[in-house]
């Protein structure tokens, strides 16, 4: 903790710690919100799950693009651009009576234009602390998101039961909006500069190292994209026990992240990180008893901040500083499309079998995230005693020879 305590009074580090993790609260809130929305309007688990897999389809395209954007027209104009559109798209999905079709169709605009907060973050970190504070700092960013999905679950669970569905989609907007404007704000947006990449866009993939967290990170998220609807299914929206129970799901990972940050990275990392997560949710595929998940959910859940923070640091050390956001871009496309895979295959065996065919389903996608990050092994950089930093961006010089 006192390492963690350093990294804290480096400057800004704190600041824009918690400006990303506001503006990136929206995250932890828009899924479940538009779970529990469209399933009040329209009375199906399936069509909610097909709205989130639009959501995320559209995030999913967006993420390398705007990632890469932000190399040509620079963070704060890409960032502020995209808030605006999608914060207009969410309140659309609260306020206007939308068919199935059409509230697809704003839900993949919505996912589009979701700023690339967490590239931009994870592009200026290294910035921002000497080689030896990165993955510590990596850590502490996957631990500290945990934050969004305790309190987030929690809060949009409240304001959708007690007050309305919409009042929980719009309290996303409002963090997309408010947050968003304090992360622009930070001066280390305008004095980090990403440069132009000279690759062309998706080259970064084939780097083994990016390609491996792309694919492991999408199943991943399809676990707890899973579990997530899993649980919402199995307690209802009439009550609170189902945002506690993702909540002490958040709390693992929190727990996680703050214990096994400083441990070093070696080649094994994300496979003993992954079995984990795998055990967890294997367990809670046995019973839907609230007690029985909330510890069974905290056990896997120790395994996912650690990890993100190994995704994190093998891709920031395989790419240079230029195609760093590109990178994080792609990575993040696959975790969402592991959340559009996930709710939506979750969101149909609910439908057909009940609440326990998302766990089953969860376990299933943890088991191969399992297996890819074992087979991955040999493309998993040994970072034991090495900087995690990305790798330098260099320029061609003439030299003149003697004769």
């Amino acid at each position: 903790m006192n390492s963690y305590s350093s990294l804290l009074k480096t400057r800004g580090v704190a600041r824009i710690i918690a400006a990303q993790l506001t503006a990136r609260f929206p995250f932890g809130m828009l899924s479940l919100a538009f779970l529990l929305h469209i399933e009040k309007v329209h009375d199906s688990y399936g069509s909610a799950g097909l709205v989130l897999a639009a959501l995320s389809i559209g995030q999913a395209i967006a993420g390398p693009l705007t990632s890469r954007l932000m190399g040509v027209w620079g963070m704060r104009q890409v960032i502020t651009l995209t808030m605006i559109i999608c914060a207009f798209a969410i309140t659309a999905i609260a306020l206007l009576p939308l068919a199935i079709p059409a509230a697809m169709g704003v839900a993949l605009v919505a996912g589009l234009t979701m700023p690339p907060i967490q590239p931009a973050v994870r592009t200026i970190y290294p910035k921002m602390v000497n080689s030896k504070q990165l993955t510590p700092l990596f850590s502490l960013d996957a631990s500290a998101q945990e934050i969004i999905w305790v309190v987030g679950p929690v809060v949009t669970t409240f304001v959708a039961t007690q007050i309305s569905t919409v009042w929980g989609i719009l309290l996303a907007a409002i963090f997309l909006v408010g947050g968003g404007i304090w992360f622009i704000a930070s001066p280390e947006l305008g004095r980090v500069r990403i440069p132009r990449s000279r690759r062309k866009l998706g080259a970064v993939l084939t780097k083994p190292p990016v390609l491996l967290a792309t694919v492991v990170g999408f199943l991943l998220i399809a676990t707890c994209a899973a579990i997530e609807a899993g649980v919402v299914a199995s307690f209802g929206h009439d009550g609170l026990e189902a945002g506690v129970v993702l909540a002490v799901f958040a709390i693992g990972s929190l727990v996680g992240g703050l214990a096994l940050g400083h441990v070093p990275i070696g080649p094994w990392a994300l496979a003993r990180r992954m079995l984990i997560v795998l055990v967890g949710t294997a367990l809670a595929a046995f019973s839907l008893n609230i007690w029985w998940l909330s510890v069974t959910l905290f056990l896997a859940g120790v395994g996912i901040a650690p990890a993100l923070a190994v995704m994190f640091s093998i891709v920031s050390a395989s790419v240079r500083f230029s195609d760093t956001a590109e990178a994080y871009g792609w990575a993040g496309t696959g975790q969402l499309i592991g959340a559009a895979v996930g709710s939506a295959v979750a969101g149909f065996m609910i439908d057909s079998r009940g609440a326990s065919g998302a766990f089953v389903v969860a376990a299933a996608l943890a088991l191969i995230g399992f297996i890819v990050a074992f087979v991955g092994k040999r493309w998993h950089p040994d970072l034991r005693g090495k900087d995690a930093s990305p790798i330098p961006d260099t320029e061609p010089i003439q030299t003149v020879s003697g004769l």
